[in-house]
């Protein structure tokens, strides 16, 4: 599928709810979730896309499906699965679609964190707590905490999500609700840690998202990706500065040089910062995987 394309797919006919990467198609109680190569930096679209963002993103969630012993949404990788219509271009899907369940999604973004690092660290020096969890005295920016935490937020539909306390999750989802999702969320997270940093990355934080089915919870959207989570490389760490990273790092930077306002229209992207963060989403593919990254 071409750039212009994906900046803008389409499957005539079908429901869709468009994301900042995701186009999400309306099945019924199925979801195809197709995964393009837009990428956002400062709460905009970029109008240029990095190739193979979107199956690198897909490629790695179908791997912690499969992996995380929990209950997902993940029905398969095939978007024949479901009833597309005729003429749709199946090649153009392939390798960044997920048919998935369909869930009543509980409206709250899940977020676990190994490390100090973004707002964490902010927050942090103005007052030695993370969404109201007290740390200890003396941690550095990108200090690995004494535990993982676990520190909600909203799901905004523009711009960035809002940190709440726990507490307030109760009022969004209910208490029994908030501390499943708070147990779930810490399990996978160490879970994926440890796998991780056996491949050479360290996770400093993720976001999760749930859904129900009935009354089963379960996993859902994207998870463990460069999108989703802070990847940072292991045998460059060092606490007390920012850490190299395998997202679009190299985008914020660039985008920082221009003198853009954050404001406009954003510019689009020379050819060696697409090349670089297309470089650091396949590493981090490759690493976790152990396979190598092809597609035709």
């Amino acid at each position: 599928m071409s750039q212009a394309a994906l900046l803008q797919s389409s499957i005539p006919g079908v429901s869709v709810r468009r994301g900042k990467v995701r186009d999400v198609y309306d099945f019924g109680d199925r979801l195809l979730i197709v995964a393009s190569d837009r990428i956002s930096a400062f709460d905009w679209v970029l109008p240029t896309g990095i190739s193979d963002k979107g199956r690198v993103l897909t490629q790695l969630s179908h791997l912690w499906f499969e992996r995380l012993e929990t209950a997902n949404h993940f029905l398969s990788t095939d978007a024949a699965d479901v009833p597309l219509p005729v003429g749709v271009d199946l090649a153009a899907l392939a390798g960044r679609s997920m048919v998935v369940r369909k869930t009543e999604v509980f409206p709250v973004e899940c977020v676990v964190r190994g490390y100090l690092s973004g707002s964490g660290w902010k927050e942090y020096k103005q007052s030695q707590s993370v969404c109201g969890i007290k740390l200890p005295a003396g941690l550095q920016e990108s200090s690995r905490l004494p535990e993982p935490i676990f520190t909600p937020a909203t799901k905004e539909e523009s711009g960035h999500d809002i940190n709440i306390p726990f507490e307030r999750m109760f009022a969004i989802v209910g208490e029994a609700a908030a501390a499943e999702l708070r147990r779930r969320s810490l399990e996978i997270y160490q879970s994926a840690a440890e796998f991780a940093r056996e491949k050479g990355i360290l996770i400093a934080d993720t976001k999760f998202e749930f859904g129900k089915v009935g009354d089963e919870i379960i996993l859902i959207d994207e998870v463990l990706t460069p999108d989703s989570s802070r990847f940072w490389p292991a045998d460059q760490y060092a606490p007390g500065r920012g850490q190299p990273s395998f997202d679009k790092q190299f985008v914020r930077d660039w985008l920082e040089t221009t003198g853009w306002d954050k404001n406009s229209s954003p510019p689009a992207l020379p050819d060696d910062v697409v090349c670089k963060t297309r470089a650091k989403y396949i590493e981090a593919y490759e690493r976790l995987s152990g396979r190598a990254f092809e597609w035709p």
